[in-house]
């Protein structure tokens, strides 16, 4: 997309979701610590190596959505639809996972980092490969 924006302009929730609106799925190293997205629809979009640290995401639809290797340390994630999200190396810990959809989600059981207690296989997750 030639009209994409630069991820590193994106530095407000409103950018965000007006650059997802308008088509841009690509927001690889986006960083939008403490962000308000709440709700939002950003389903299918590449938020790899992205920091989101805190950010709120409570019920947003992150389907299909590419977290690899992104920091959502301390993030909200209550009822947030996770269903088949690239979790490789994906950092939750901390992250509140009440309600949150992460049936057939793919995660590294030597690389993703989950809260203390979080049992992924009974949330349905797949491994993305064995652990050794």
């Amino acid at each position: 997309m030639s009209d994409a924006q630069d991820v590193s302009l994106l530095t407000t929730t409103e950018a965000l979701c007006q650059a997802y609106g308008a088509g841009q799925r690509a927001f690889s190293g986006l960083s939008l610590n403490q962000a308000d997205l709440r709700e939002r629809d950003l389903k299918g979009a590449d938020l790899s190596y992205a920091e989101l640290s805190d950010a709120d995401l409570t019920r947003a639809n992150l389907r299909g959505t590419d977290l690899s290797y992104a920091s959502l340390r301390s993030a909200n994630l209550t009822e947030t639809d996770l269903r088949g999200a690239m979790l490789i190396g994906t950092d939750l810990r901390q992250a509140l996972l009440t309600g949150t959809q992460l049936h057939d989600a793919d995660y590294d059981p030597a690389e993703t980092l989950f809260p203390k207690g979080f049992d992924p296989a009974q949330a349905g997750m797949k491994q993305d490969r064995q652990p050794s």
